[in-house]
């Protein structure tokens, strides 16, 4: 399971009296939950209505930094071109997967001064993630740009011999060049029509060099043969060749083209090599600030929450749930057997019942303070 329940509850007579009371009814006698106490700093309460403000801002914060956090890692999927493995070993935060980091969180004192005000705490993250966005959004256009003009004239190497390039398949001994009569053309043949081909091809058109076709090359279902033949005779040729199921390919040996294209595909090749191994590591590094970004919104949302729920002087106990897939139902009615004495009208709010007017921004309300995490970063088809 990678779904967390971050929850708070206040303290009884002291915050440990109730982690202990919340672990003891979710372990016995059956483990509904695995849980770990999630470290919140003495963190600076500031006014009542900035509390209220903020809990709105934080929400908004939370969703948009979520995004980000999802969107670098199902980039980090398609730069590594979907090696879920290869995947889920970039995935980490500060050095370690992420189930450790959160149910061993830590407050990140230099990143996030608790000495600051929570707005303040919440700018800095809102900052620092909005510059991970663009930046991502940057570098994401140049390699997909790069991967693009790459995967094009790979295709265009690629395919049958109706359309692919035949740059890298004919060679200046195939052709007659600088003749100012004679032409050599390019015509691709079903492997079923190889003796017709050359039964008829001499009689195709008046001036057909006798005994000048060549199979150059031939993929599973044709093959491409040169023949050489007068300029002026080139219309009839084509013609007939139609006529008779053969395909002309309209195509003039130009050694500079050639050679452009083929610089093109190496340089192409080698600057997506190049940029690849520093974009993983830019996704990786901001990868796991994303993430840490976000864990640090869920500790400030659950900080607010709980001081706007239970009032000052601040006493609460953050706590974190794995939930046991099979037992989540019964671990809500556990837990809502545990608390509902702190709200007596939760216990009819469910997510499934719209009430009108009453807008809880889609989170379901229960009567502790809850948040959800979940770690799946991606979807793996």
């Amino acid at each position: 399971m990678t779904e967390f329940w971050l929850i708070s509850a206040p303290g009884d007579k002291t915050c440990q009296q109730t982690w202990d009371k919340m672990n003891v009814t979710t372990t016995r006698p059956t483990v509904l939950s695995t849980n770990n106490k999630f470290n919140i700093p003495d963190l600076k309460v500031g006014t009542l209505d900035v509390l209220v403000g903020l809990s709105d801002e934080l929400a908004k914060l939370d969703a948009f930094v979520e995004g980000v956090v999802k969107k670098v890692a199902t980039y980090m999927a398609d730069v590594l071109e979907d090696s879920r493995d290869k995947v889920q070993e970039n995935l980490l935060a500060n050095g370690v997967d992420l189930i450790t980091y959160i149910t061993r969180f830590q407050w990140d004192m230099a990143k996030y001064p608790i000495k600051q005000s929570l707005k303040n705490i919440s700018e800095i993250v809102s900052k620092q993630v909005t510059q991970i966005d663009n930046d991502l959004k940057a570098r994401a256009s140049a390699y997909n740009n790069l991967k693009g003009n790459l995967q094009n004239l790979e295709r265009k190497n690629a395919g049958s011999l109706m359309t692919r390039s035949l740059a890298d398949i004919v060679k200046k001994d195939d052709f007659v060049l600088d003749s100012e009569y004679l032409i050599t053309m390019l015509v691709v043949v079903q492997k079923t029509g190889y003796g017709d081909w050359q039964k008829t091809y001499e009689t195709l058109a008046e001036m057909v060099v006798p005994r000048s076709t060549n199979l150059l090359f031939e993929d599973t279902e044709s093959g491409l043969f040169s023949v050489t033949l007068f300029r002026k005779a080139v219309d009839d040729f084509k013609h007939k060749a139609r006529e008779n199921k053969f395909t002309v390919r309209e195509f003039q040996y130009n050694e500079e083209e050639l050679k452009a294209d083929k610089e093109e595909m190496t340089r192409l090749s080698t600057d997506k090599k190049k940029q690849f191994g520093p974009l993983v590591r830019w996704l990786k590094v901001n990868f796991s600030e994303a993430f840490i970004a976000w864990i640090h919104i869920k500790a400030l949302r659950v900080f607010v929450e709980s001081v706007l729920r239970y009032g000052l002087p601040v006493n609460f106990q953050a706590m974190l749930l794995q939930p046991n897939k099979k037992n989540m139902k019964k671990l809500r009615e556990v837990l809502n057997d545990l608390y509902k004495h702190l709200d007596s009208s939760a216990a009819i709010i469910d997510a499934a019942m719209d009430i009108p007017g009453l807008n809880l921004s889609q989170q379901e309300y229960y009567p502790y303070v809850y948040y959800k995490i979940d770690c799946n970063m991606l979807d793996f088809k």
